[in-house]
């Protein structure tokens, strides 16, 4: 059984897609209801009923057209961003673009967007243009659940250290630094590395290394509730394949792996510890099957995906 809800003008109606879960699915009341103008004329609803659960999942509204997609992303947030050099990716129009391309046998483990960096959004958004034939879900996690179930001892070590992640540009494996970086002049480099909070080494043969350190748990700025807010599991090595880690081990010493992180002082993280995050993670995972026309809004403190 599951509860529905009404919205108080009685447009939309509401319902958690698990019993146990935060994650709030809003579909129509009525026919034809046109859910940018709807969120427009109801502001803050949406955004409250946001702050609550983290993650809204709107179904039936008819989303799938890029034009649509953006013009109610745009009633959520009046500044989108698109100015990522991390990953390749398709432009579909001015703030819309297509997600990461991954290998679709492996899973993209969750995470928080772009938590190693000194900015990021506060809100994500997810439109279905056509769905999978199989597989293909966008699991989402709680990152108030994450932070309160991690053991005691390694979120208070996380906490009290913040996490160190170390990058090797150059090597032929992952982006090269004038990808990422999306300029070939060095001095750019360093200034925007000196702007975000980075320490850079040149290396031999062009290549460069980088480090900074991050909190690992941040307050959220309206709720003031503590969430787990990193993406160590993205650069541990403990978190790859076995086939891509002993790869890299027999290919370079620790110094030069593409990816790694630390604890900010600079310690190892055990791999037991990442073991035990991803654990949490994984118990606390939700899911679904997209359907065409979806669309997914994320409170990017709130929620991992």
């Amino acid at each position: 059984r599951r509860a529905i809800t009404t919205s108080p003008d009685g447009m939309v109606r509401m319902r958690l897609l698990h019993p146990n879960g935060s994650l709030l699915v809003i579909g129509p009341n009525t026919s034809g209801l046109d859910l940018a103008e709807w969120n427009r004329t109801t502001s803050p609803f949406v955004d409250n009923l946001l702050l609550k659960h983290g993650a809204l999942l709107f179904r039936g509204f008819e989303l799938g057209d890029v034009n649509r997609f953006e013009r109610f992303a745009l009633t959520l947030c009046s500044e989108l961003f698109n100015e990522n050099g991390e990953h390749p990716r398709q432009s579909l129009s001015t703030s819309v673009y297509t997600p990461v391309f991954y290998p679709p046998e492996q899973f993209l483990l969750w995470h928080n967007e772009n938590s190693f960096n000194l900015r990021w959004p506060r809100k994500i958004l997810f439109g279905c243009v056509e769905p999978a034939a199989t597989g293909g879900e966008t699991p989402v996690v709680d990152s108030r659940k994450v932070y309160e179930l991690i053991e005691p001892g390694i979120r208070e070590r996380f906490e009290s250290k913040g996490v160190m992640y170390v990058r090797n540009y150059g090597h032929g494996l992952g982006l090269d630094w004038t990808t990422v970086f999306r300029t070939n002049d060095r001095k750019e480099v360093e200034t925007q590395c000196q702007r975000e909070g980075i320490e850079c080494d040149w290396k031999s043969e062009d290549r460069l290394r980088t480090r900074c350190v991050r909190p690992a748990v941040v307050r959220h700025p309206q709720t003031g509730e503590p969430v787990w807010f990193t993406q160590a599991q993205h650069w541990h090595i403990s978190c790859l394949d076995s086939g891509t880690r002993t790869a890299i081990q027999d290919l370079f010493p620790e110094a030069d792996w593409p990816r790694h992180c630390y604890y900010g002082d600079g310690s190892a993280i055990a791999d037991s510890e990442m073991e035990s995050i991803l654990g949490v993670y994984a118990r606390l995972e939700q899911s679904f099957p997209w359907q065409r026309g979806d669309v997914l809004v994320l409170d990017n403190l709130l929620m991992a995906h």
